[in-house]
């Protein structure tokens, strides 16, 4: 399922508002990336150039702008699921697309408390984009649990409560850029049945240190 559409994206645009839109697109990529997820509206406006009037029309909301700046790493994520339904070892491929969607929903601070909120709100543009990662989520969770490596009462739900507790709890703890990579294999860990939980840790302190 593709990201819902503003009706910009619904219907060709002239030129001058497709410049525009480009414009807007790419200033909010930035000022998200400096301020989070809830920088000012209007002041991104004003950065593009362009009036506040003129962002509304192509955004009515900040879900509608969220959603077209992150729809290319949206696929991105879409594509790596596609890819990791295709290989052997179906915890692993879980645990790797846990990894990869943390990260897509750390891009910018708040990103993941908002995913989060879409998943529950049709009315949001990001609502489809959630519902496509969910639906992705939710194969890659049934291979492992009928492979017998995940617990078998954990659901999709589960996946991105955790998902989106870890992203938060690394954007809190901005002075440790390795906060997601130490919490995920915990949390894993308590995804998977006993007795591989128990292999995945003693396979882990069996790896040798890294060297500086």
């Amino acid at each position: 399922m593709k990201p819902a559409r503003t009706p910009d994206q619904q219907r060709p645009m002239r030129a001058d508002a497709r410049r525009n839109y480009d414009r807007l697109v790419a200033t909010a990529r930035v000022a998200f990336q400096e301020q989070g997820a809830d920088a000012s509206l209007d002041d991104i406006a004003k950065r593009a150039g362009v009036g506040s009037g003129t962002l509304y029309r192509h955004f009515p909301h900040r879900d509608a702008l969220l959603a077209a700046v992150i729809g290319d790493s949206i696929d991105a994520l879409h594509a790596r699921s596609r890819e990791l339904l295709a290989t052997d070892d179906p915890a692993a491929a879980l645990e790797a697309w846990m990894r990869a969607t943390i990260t897509h929903a750390g891009t910018y601070r708040g990103l993941a408390a908002t995913l989060m909120s879409s998943m529950y709100d049709e009315g949001s543009p990001l609502h489809s984009s959630c519902k496509r990662a969910h639906a992705a989520g939710a194969e890659l969770l049934k291979r492992a649990q009928e492979s017998d490596r995940v617990r078998p009462e954990v659901d999709a739900a589960d996946l991105f409560r955790l998902i989106t507790a870890v992203a938060w709890a690394a954007e809190q703890s901005p002075e440790s850029e390795d906060t997601a990579e130490r919490l995920l294999p915990l949390v894993f860990d308590g995804l998977r049945t006993t007795g591989t939980a128990r292999q995945a840790r003693q396979a882990r302190q069996a790896k040798p240190a890294p060297q500086d």
